[in-house]
Protein backbone atom coordinates (compact mmCIF):
# COMPACT_ATOMS: atom_id res chain seq x y z
CA UNK A 1 0.00 0.00 0.00
CA UNK A 2 2.62 2.62 0.92
CA UNK A 3 4.42 1.68 -2.15
CA UNK A 4 1.56 2.52 -4.51
CA UNK A 5 0.63 5.34 -2.59
CA UNK A 6 4.26 7.00 -3.07
CA UNK A 7 3.80 6.05 -6.95
CA UNK A 8 0.62 7.88 -6.56
CA UNK A 9 2.11 11.00 -5.41
CA UNK A 10 5.31 10.96 -7.72
CA UNK A 11 2.74 10.57 -10.25
CA UNK A 12 0.69 14.17 -9.22
CA UNK A 13 3.97 15.68 -8.70
CA UNK A 14 5.37 14.89 -12.66
CA UNK A 15 2.20 16.12 -13.78
CA UNK A 16 2.32 19.43 -11.62
CA UNK A 17 6.00 19.49 -13.33
CA UNK A 18 4.64 19.01 -16.76
CA UNK A 19 1.98 22.00 -16.30
CA UNK A 20 5.12 24.18 -14.82
CA UNK A 21 7.04 24.18 -18.00
CA UNK A 22 5.65 26.56 -19.90
CA UNK A 23 6.11 29.11 -17.94
CA UNK A 24 9.68 28.11 -16.88
CA UNK A 25 10.70 27.38 -20.83
CA UNK A 26 9.82 30.92 -21.73
CA UNK A 27 11.21 32.64 -19.10
CA UNK A 28 14.82 30.76 -20.46
CA UNK A 29 13.81 31.74 -23.46
CA UNK A 30 14.01 35.22 -22.94
CA UNK A 31 16.98 35.54 -20.46
CA UNK A 32 19.93 37.90 -22.48
CA UNK A 33 22.54 35.13 -20.93
CA UNK A 34 24.18 32.77 -23.43
CA UNK A 35 22.90 28.70 -22.47
CA UNK A 36 23.84 26.06 -24.15
CA UNK A 37 24.33 22.13 -24.31
CA UNK A 38 27.47 20.31 -24.15
CA UNK A 39 28.10 16.67 -24.50
CA UNK A 40 30.48 15.32 -21.84
CA UNK A 41 32.61 12.14 -22.53
CA UNK A 42 32.39 9.92 -19.28
CA UNK A 43 34.27 6.50 -19.93
CA UNK A 44 31.67 5.04 -22.80
CA UNK A 45 28.84 7.19 -21.55
CA UNK A 46 28.19 10.87 -22.92
CA UNK A 47 26.38 13.16 -20.62
CA UNK A 48 24.12 15.74 -22.27
CA UNK A 49 24.02 18.82 -20.46
CA UNK A 50 22.96 22.56 -20.50
CA UNK A 51 25.02 25.42 -18.99
CA UNK A 52 24.73 28.87 -18.61
CA UNK A 53 27.47 31.65 -18.40
CA UNK A 54 26.92 34.60 -16.05
CA UNK A 55 28.19 38.20 -17.37
CA UNK A 56 31.05 39.31 -15.46
CA UNK A 57 34.62 40.52 -16.25
CA UNK A 58 36.26 37.80 -13.78
CA UNK A 59 36.29 34.36 -13.24
CA UNK A 60 33.58 32.58 -11.58
CA UNK A 61 32.59 29.62 -9.60
CA UNK A 62 30.97 26.96 -10.52
CA UNK A 63 27.55 25.43 -9.93
CA UNK A 64 26.73 22.25 -10.45
CA UNK A 65 22.76 22.05 -10.59
CA UNK A 66 21.71 17.97 -9.90
CA UNK A 67 17.69 18.06 -11.13
CA UNK A 68 14.34 16.85 -9.50
CA UNK A 69 13.48 12.86 -10.10
CA UNK A 70 11.60 14.36 -13.20
CA UNK A 71 14.79 14.28 -15.05
CA UNK A 72 16.51 17.58 -16.56
CA UNK A 73 13.17 19.45 -16.98
CA UNK A 74 13.04 22.76 -18.73
CA UNK A 75 12.50 23.99 -14.78
CA UNK A 76 15.83 22.60 -13.77
CA UNK A 77 17.64 24.56 -17.10
CA UNK A 78 16.01 27.67 -15.84
CA UNK A 79 17.80 27.06 -12.32
CA UNK A 80 21.17 27.49 -14.13
CA UNK A 81 20.11 30.49 -15.88
CA UNK A 82 19.25 31.96 -12.47
CA UNK A 83 22.38 31.34 -11.16
CA UNK A 84 24.35 32.72 -13.90
CA UNK A 85 22.11 35.62 -13.04
CA UNK A 86 23.49 35.92 -9.77
CA UNK A 87 27.31 35.53 -11.15
CA UNK A 88 28.10 31.82 -11.43
CA UNK A 89 28.87 29.61 -14.22
CA UNK A 90 26.07 26.58 -13.72
CA UNK A 91 25.81 23.32 -15.52
CA UNK A 92 22.77 21.04 -15.18
CA UNK A 93 23.93 17.20 -16.35
CA UNK A 94 21.30 14.77 -17.66
CA UNK A 95 22.05 11.62 -15.60
CA UNK A 96 19.57 9.94 -17.75
CA UNK A 97 21.65 10.52 -20.77
CA UNK A 98 21.40 7.10 -22.76
CA UNK A 99 18.96 5.71 -20.49
CA UNK A 100 16.38 6.02 -23.17
CA UNK A 101 15.43 3.19 -25.29
CA UNK A 102 16.86 4.82 -28.38
CA UNK A 103 20.42 5.79 -26.51
CA UNK A 104 18.32 9.21 -25.47
CA UNK A 105 17.35 11.05 -22.38
CA UNK A 106 14.89 12.87 -20.46
CA UNK A 107 12.75 13.71 -23.24
CA UNK A 108 12.43 10.81 -25.15
CA UNK A 109 12.07 8.85 -21.91
CA UNK A 110 8.39 10.73 -21.51
CA UNK A 111 6.27 8.79 -18.83
CA UNK A 112 9.66 6.38 -18.08
CA UNK A 113 11.56 8.99 -16.40
CA UNK A 114 10.55 7.81 -12.86
CA UNK A 115 11.36 4.26 -13.33
CA UNK A 116 14.57 4.55 -15.26
CA UNK A 117 15.51 7.64 -12.58
CA UNK A 118 15.25 4.69 -10.11
CA UNK A 119 17.41 2.21 -11.77
CA UNK A 120 20.43 4.46 -12.08
CA UNK A 121 23.55 2.42 -10.74
CA UNK A 122 25.26 5.17 -7.69
CA UNK A 123 28.62 4.63 -9.18
CA UNK A 124 27.82 6.01 -12.45
CA UNK A 125 25.92 9.19 -11.17
CA UNK A 126 28.92 9.46 -9.49
CA UNK A 127 31.12 9.35 -12.24
CA UNK A 128 29.05 11.63 -14.50
CA UNK A 129 28.93 14.04 -11.80
CA UNK A 130 32.70 13.95 -11.19
CA UNK A 131 33.10 14.70 -15.49
CA UNK A 132 30.88 17.31 -15.61
CA UNK A 133 32.15 18.77 -12.78
CA UNK A 134 36.28 18.26 -14.13
CA UNK A 135 34.73 19.98 -17.12
CA UNK A 136 33.38 22.70 -15.64
CA UNK A 137 35.72 23.68 -13.27
CA UNK A 138 38.65 23.74 -15.87
CA UNK A 139 37.09 26.15 -18.55
CA UNK A 140 38.89 29.48 -19.03
CA UNK A 141 35.91 31.29 -17.70
CA UNK A 142 35.96 29.24 -14.70
CA UNK A 143 37.62 30.39 -11.03
CA UNK A 144 38.03 26.49 -9.93
CA UNK A 145 35.79 26.77 -7.31
CA UNK A 146 33.06 24.05 -7.23
CA UNK A 147 29.58 24.30 -5.52
CA UNK A 148 26.79 21.71 -5.98
CA UNK A 149 23.01 21.90 -5.25
CA UNK A 150 20.08 19.71 -6.11
CA UNK A 151 16.53 19.13 -6.06
CA UNK A 152 14.47 16.51 -4.35
CA UNK A 153 15.78 13.51 -5.78
CA UNK A 154 19.16 16.06 -6.91
CA UNK A 155 18.78 16.85 -2.99
CA UNK A 156 19.19 13.45 -1.89
CA UNK A 157 22.09 12.86 -4.50
CA UNK A 158 23.89 16.33 -3.84
CA UNK A 159 24.62 15.12 0.03
CA UNK A 160 25.67 11.85 -1.58
CA UNK A 161 28.18 13.28 -3.63
CA UNK A 162 29.66 15.65 -0.89
CA UNK A 163 30.95 11.86 0.44
CA UNK A 164 32.47 11.06 -2.99
CA UNK A 165 33.99 14.45 -4.20
CA UNK A 166 36.70 16.15 -2.10
CA UNK A 167 36.68 19.58 -4.10
CA UNK A 168 33.24 20.32 -3.56
CA UNK A 169 33.67 23.65 -1.29
CA UNK A 170 29.53 23.80 -1.04
CA UNK A 171 26.60 21.09 -0.83
CA UNK A 172 23.05 22.47 -0.72
CA UNK A 173 20.77 20.18 0.13
CA UNK A 174 17.16 21.22 -1.11
CA UNK A 175 14.69 18.59 0.28
CA UNK A 176 17.24 15.91 -0.19
CA UNK A 177 17.62 12.57 2.32
CA UNK A 178 21.29 12.38 3.58
CA UNK A 179 23.96 9.92 2.76
CA UNK A 180 24.25 6.35 4.70
CA UNK A 181 25.79 7.19 7.99
CA UNK A 182 29.35 5.50 7.42
CA UNK A 183 29.82 7.69 4.10
CA UNK A 184 29.30 10.84 6.16
CA UNK A 185 32.75 10.47 7.44
CA UNK A 186 34.16 11.39 4.27
CA UNK A 187 32.80 14.83 3.75
CA UNK A 188 34.79 17.60 3.74
CA UNK A 189 32.66 20.07 2.82
CA UNK A 190 29.58 22.32 4.63
CA UNK A 191 26.45 20.87 3.97
CA UNK A 192 23.32 23.47 3.50
CA UNK A 193 20.12 22.01 3.71
CA UNK A 194 16.72 23.60 2.58
CA UNK A 195 13.99 21.78 3.75
CA UNK A 196 9.92 22.20 3.72
CA UNK A 197 7.55 22.23 6.69
CA UNK A 198 5.07 20.04 5.43
CA UNK A 199 7.17 17.60 4.08
CA UNK A 200 6.81 14.35 6.72
CA UNK A 201 8.25 11.94 4.52
CA UNK A 202 11.84 13.76 4.03
CA UNK A 203 11.71 15.64 7.66
CA UNK A 204 11.43 11.89 9.13
CA UNK A 205 14.73 11.39 8.53
CA UNK A 206 16.16 14.61 9.17
CA UNK A 207 17.41 14.04 13.08
CA UNK A 208 19.05 11.19 12.80
CA UNK A 209 20.86 12.82 10.18
CA UNK A 210 21.88 16.03 11.87
CA UNK A 211 22.77 13.62 14.55
CA UNK A 212 25.12 11.75 12.36
CA UNK A 213 26.56 15.02 10.93
CA UNK A 214 27.42 16.26 14.54
CA UNK A 215 28.79 13.40 16.21
CA UNK A 216 31.42 12.91 12.52
CA UNK A 217 32.35 16.71 13.06
CA UNK A 218 30.60 17.48 10.16
CA UNK A 219 28.77 21.19 9.40
CA UNK A 220 25.37 20.74 8.61
CA UNK A 221 22.85 23.84 8.64
CA UNK A 222 19.50 22.73 7.95
CA UNK A 223 16.75 25.27 7.79
CA UNK A 224 13.19 24.73 7.47
CA UNK A 225 10.70 26.65 6.32
CA UNK A 226 7.29 26.52 7.84
CA UNK A 227 3.87 26.13 5.52
CA UNK A 228 6.02 25.49 2.33
CA UNK A 229 5.75 22.03 0.33
CA UNK A 230 8.23 19.03 -1.00
CA UNK A 231 9.35 20.69 -4.16
CA UNK A 232 8.66 24.32 -3.16
CA UNK A 233 11.60 25.74 -5.13
CA UNK A 234 9.69 25.25 -8.34
CA UNK A 235 6.31 25.57 -7.39
CA UNK A 236 7.40 28.72 -5.75
CA UNK A 237 8.17 30.13 -9.17
CA UNK A 238 4.82 29.18 -10.50
CA UNK A 239 2.74 31.52 -11.94
CA UNK A 240 -0.24 29.56 -9.48
CA UNK A 241 1.92 29.43 -6.43
CA UNK A 242 0.79 29.72 -3.20
CA UNK A 243 1.97 32.00 -0.53
CA UNK A 244 3.92 29.72 1.69
CA UNK A 245 5.41 28.26 -1.03
CA UNK A 246 6.55 31.28 -2.84
CA UNK A 247 7.97 32.90 0.86
CA UNK A 248 10.18 29.67 1.12
CA UNK A 249 11.49 30.01 -2.35
CA UNK A 250 12.73 33.69 -1.94
CA UNK A 251 13.95 32.93 1.42
CA UNK A 252 15.75 29.99 0.46
CA UNK A 253 17.04 31.77 -3.00
CA UNK A 254 18.03 34.33 -1.30
CA UNK A 255 20.13 31.63 1.31
CA UNK A 256 21.60 30.44 -1.11
CA UNK A 257 22.76 33.48 -2.77
CA UNK A 258 24.90 34.56 0.57
CA UNK A 259 26.26 30.93 0.92
CA UNK A 260 27.76 30.82 -2.69
CA UNK A 261 29.22 34.36 -2.55
CA UNK A 262 31.66 32.75 0.00
CA UNK A 263 33.08 30.79 -2.28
Amino acid sequence: MKKWVTCLVAMICLLSSAQAQDWAKARLEKSPRHGEWVKIKQGTRTVNCFITYPERKDKAPVVVVIHEIFGLSDWARSVTDELAEAGYIAIAPDLLSGMAPNGGGTDELGSGVGKAIGSLPPDQITADLNAVADYAVKLPASNGKLAVIGFCYGGGQTFRYATNNKDVKAACVFYGGGPAKDAIEKITSPVYGFYAGNDARINASLPATTEAMKAAGKKFEPVTYEGAGHGFMRAGEAPDANEANKKAHDEAWKRLKEILSKL
